[in-house]
């Protein structure tokens, strides 16, 4: 983690942990079942065991990291049945909020998707799995925003917090970055001519690629 710990600090320690773990996380540095070692980690982070002992309640709660008496913190492991439905859920609740999005066709959308969508493409040819990571969500977190439901919101944003750890598994295969690049594009061009339709199969498509490589990927494991 070194490397991101040359970066400009959040404004408290308990947040500059919890943007280390989310990053290690996400990126695979800590995968899932791997143990958290504390001493460790605070000593390579510089800081005390307070914060980042608060920072693992944090993502204990959301379901990122799980606690074992007499062991420890580990990075929580989901099974294939888990993902499956976690996927299911999302594909429910986001159809909603799509739909809610491109109906009400919010100016500055197209625009802002379009933006990002820049950036995953720069992070996919360059292979950097965290920048792409960052921004798919934003990607998606711009339109399911869109809908104008902050609960319905929330409520995603906690099933995409509980897959992060599996997230790398993905796009650290270059068919699969090209394939979510593919995907961005044609859910741009839903959004572009209003086809809330499209939008939702297309997106529905976007999940279905990810769990199934994902299934590829645990059935190896």
């Amino acid at each position: 983690m070194s490397s991101a710990v040359q970066k400009r600090r959040p404004p408290t320690a308990q947040q500059f942990v919890l943007e280390e773990l989310r990053r290690a996380i996400t990126t695979g540095e800590l995968r899932p079942g791997g143990q958290i070692r504390q001493d460790a980690l605070a000593a390579r982070l510089d800081v005390s065991r307070v914060p980042l002992r608060e920072a693992l309640k944090t993502l204990e709660a959301e379901g990122l990291v799980v606690h074992h008496i007499h062991r420890g913190y580990f990075v929580a492991e989901l099974s294939l049945a888990d993902l499956e439905e976690i996927y299911r859920i999302r594909e429910l609740l986001e159809t909603e909020a799509v739909r809610l999005a491109v109906v009400r066709g919010e100016d500055g959308l197209l625009a802002t998707l379009e933006g990002i969508q820049r950036e995953v493409e720069r992070a996919a040819d360059a292979g950097d799995v965290t920048a792409m990571a960052e921004a798919n969500r934003r990607f998606h977190f711009t339109l399911i925003e869109a809908s104008g439901m902050p609960r319905l919101v929330r409520l995603i944003g906690t099933l995409w917090d509980a897959t992060d750890a599996y997230r790398s598994l993905y796009y650290t295969e270059v068919p699969n970055r090209e394939a979510a690049v593919r995907e961005h594009r044609a859910v741009i061009s839903a959004v572009r001519h209003g086809d809330e339709n499209a939008a939702v199969r297309e997106l529905s498509d976007h999940r279905a690629h990810a769990v199934a490589a994902l299934r590829d990927v645990l059935d190896l494991d």
